[in-house]
């Protein structure tokens, strides 16, 4: 059966028969979760062995678990952390890398004891001093080299806990000064400063498998389309930044994004993103964007099974010594 070019979300903690069913008629190639979705660890064990029942397949289940703000399984079941910036900034100097690393690879270990297998980060924007507060303090530093550093440390320690990483928001997020959850951002900066910077990030990353694209505008490649659904802007990602996996859109419910769900889908996937990714669970725009986005084949196919083939197996660890070394690294304790 061919499978479908998106990844889908869900209503709720438990999948649905009707739930079920379409998935199973719509085959996404994965799934992704959010808080809705998540209770305690059996429950959420139980939801990613149904979603994957649902399509007959090791699907792959996503999550964004960046720790701080943007986490979606928390306390008291799992462990809270720092912003990014705001870890790095504690961990500054040669045990930087090691925090980071830990951190990610104490997150993998969660992840992968209730079936999920990919983690919607590291994300390799640089923090400006006007980047809007709803990514500032998710970013792993102000400069190129520091984000370079962080990224490639919690990729590392994604993989070496079992996970997939998946890079964002490419090519590049932190000249963004509106939301675009609710406003499309506008990036002036010029071509030269971008590469040495905002693109030099994910240069330096682009041998990792996944990437999710940004809804920003960069004028000086395409001053009419966000990136996602910017053919120019994409293409510069394969040419220029030179990254060769699997590129997802961000959530194509985000108003950053104009025209219906199907429209946006469609956009994307022509412009050359190979996964259409929504999020909401809600079933009529579902619909419109498993029918927009098509069916997975040819270059995209080959790069998402290139993608799952690396998926690793997890690395036993000792987690209450790792989580000792962090609070130690960090000089207080891990935990928010």
């Amino acid at each position: 059966m061919a499978l479908s070019a998106t990844v889908l979300g869900c209503s709720g903690p438990q999948l649905t028969a009707d739930e079920a069913a379409f998935y199973q008629d719509a085959a996404p190639w994965g799934f992704i979760l959010f808080a809705r979705n998540v209770e305690t660890p059996d429950q959420l064990r139980r939801l990613t062995g149904d979603l994957r029942a649902a399509v007959g397949r090791d699907a792959p289940v996503l999550v964004d678990q960046e720790g701080g703000r943007v986490q979606r399984l928390r306390a008291p079941h799992w462990r809270e952390y720092l912003p990014p910036l705001d870890q790095v900034a504690r961990t500054a100097g040669p045990g930087m890398e090691r925090g980071i690393r830990l951190r990610y690879q104490l997150i993998a270990e969660e992840l992968r004891a209730v079936g999920i297998d990919v983690d919607c980060a590291p994300s390799a924007d640089i923090a400006l001093a006007d980047t809007h507060p709803f990514l500032r303090n998710r970013c792993f530093g102000e400069d190129a080299d520091t984000v370079i550093r962080a990224a490639r440390a919690c990729a590392e320690g994604l993989m070496a806990g079992g996970v997939l990483p998946v890079m964002k928001h490419m090519p590049g997020h932190g000249r963004a000064t509106l939301d675009s959850h609710h406003q499309l951002p506008r990036s002036t900066a010029a071509i030269d400063v971008l590469e040495s910077s905002d693109f030099k990030a994910f240069r330096a990353l682009s041998d990792l498998p996944m990437a999710m694209t940004a809804h920003i505008v960069f004028e000086a490649l395409d001053p009419e389309r966000p990136a996602t659904a910017s053919p120019i802007v994409i293409r510069h990602i394969r040419e220029r930044i030179g990254f060769g996996g699997l590129i997802l859109t961000d959530d194509l419910s985000m108003q950053a994004l104009s025209g219906t769900l199907g429209e946006r889908a469609a956009r994307a996937v022509q412009a050359g993103c190979d996964i259409a990714l929504h999020c909401n669970g809600k079933r009529e725009e579902m619909e419109h964007v498993v029918a927009a986005a098509g069916s997975l084949s040819g270059a995209a196919l080959a790069r998402a099974e290139a993608a799952l083939a690396r998926r690793p197996a997890a690395t036993a660890i000792d987690s209450v010594a790792l989580a000792a070394e962090l609070e130690a690294l960090l000089g207080t304790s891990a935990h928010v």
